[in-house]
């Protein structure tokens, strides 16, 4: 791999010297209501440069304390869903052939899938950490089995039962939440439950899917299907200062639709919470 020639800021290590490989899915072809996810990999890394590389929230520095390849983008046909999840689960493998961890940004949730499914294969005891503020557990939707509205039922076909761990979850079907009572663990609109749960994990593998639509849209508006009762930034914050123990090999960001803000906010919401991840992780 060589690195890209626009990285986020700060991960451009090697990628022999790094930990992590970061790298966009720009993918939008079963958003429901408002596309443009697809934009999102490319406004990140441009919109990164306005933050500082420091957080005083880890008090660390992305340029000393962490090792992250920029590995840019995946080229994904255009129209071809089941194309475009086959390549992410080949550059999902391809990380983890060389014991890294993989860092994918969206583009819409469906992407998740694949790369959770490479992982699953590596690390067969993994469970899921999901923030979000939709279920995403339909079996179908309009017809389809392959939807960012299904992303989280297919996903529990591959893990099994009580793997899926649901936060900050506030909109669904009535069946949605009768089955993540039944299959997964979940808590209704707060992530009040996420010290409790890194001590129930202890050092099992952990996988992160961070559906950024968690956010209180009145904060973070450039999202596909924005949800009012959302989380604030600081109990994000928060959230990830409790995960730091946890035996994280794996993470995605997801559903940012930056042409919905206009002022830019809402990507700079996503690459703080980016910045905040990746120290989280070196923590």
């Amino acid at each position: 791999m060589k690195e890209n020639v626009e990285t986020f800021m700060a991960f451009d290590k090697d990628f022999n010297d790094a930990n992590i490989i970061y790298f966009g899915a720009p993918y939008d072809g079963t958003v429901s209501f408002r596309p443009g996810t697809r934009f999102a990999p490319e406004a990140i890394r441009r919109d990164s440069y306005g933050l500082e590389t420091y957080s005083p929230y880890f008090r660390l520095d992305l340029e000393k304390d962490t090792a992250v390849f920029d590995a840019g983008d995946l080229l994904l046909p255009i129209g071809n869903r089941e194309k475009t999840l086959e390549l992410i689960y080949g550059f999902t493998k391809r990380i983890l052939r060389h014991k890294k961890i993989p860092f994918m940004v969206g583009g819409e949730h469906l992407i998740s899938l694949s790369s959770i499914k490479a992982v699953f294969e590596a690390y067969k005891d993994l469970h899921i950490i999901h923030f979000d503020a939709h279920a995403d557990l339909r079996d179908t939707y309009m017809g389809e089995s392959l939807s960012h509205a299904t992303v989280l039922r297919r996903i529990w076909e591959v893990v099994g039962d009580n793997r899926i761990h649901q936060l900050g979850i506030r909109s669904g079907l009535k069946e949605e939440f009768m089955f993540s009572r039944n299959h997964c663990s979940i808590e209704l609109y707060r992530m009040d439950s996420i010290e409790d749960l890194v001590e129930e994990l202890g050092s099992k593998p952990v996988y992160i899917t961070f559906d950024l639509d968690i956010l209180e849209p009145g904060l973070f508006s450039g999202t596909g299907t924005p949800e009012p009762g959302g989380v604030t930034f600081r109990e994000v914050i928060e959230a990830f200062k409790s995960m730091i123990s946890l035996n994280i090999i794996g993470v995605d960001v997801v559903e940012l639709s930056p042409n919905y803000d206009q002022s830019g906010v809402s990507t700079l919401y996503a690459c703080k919470i980016i910045r905040e991840l990746v120290l989280a992780m070196n923590s």
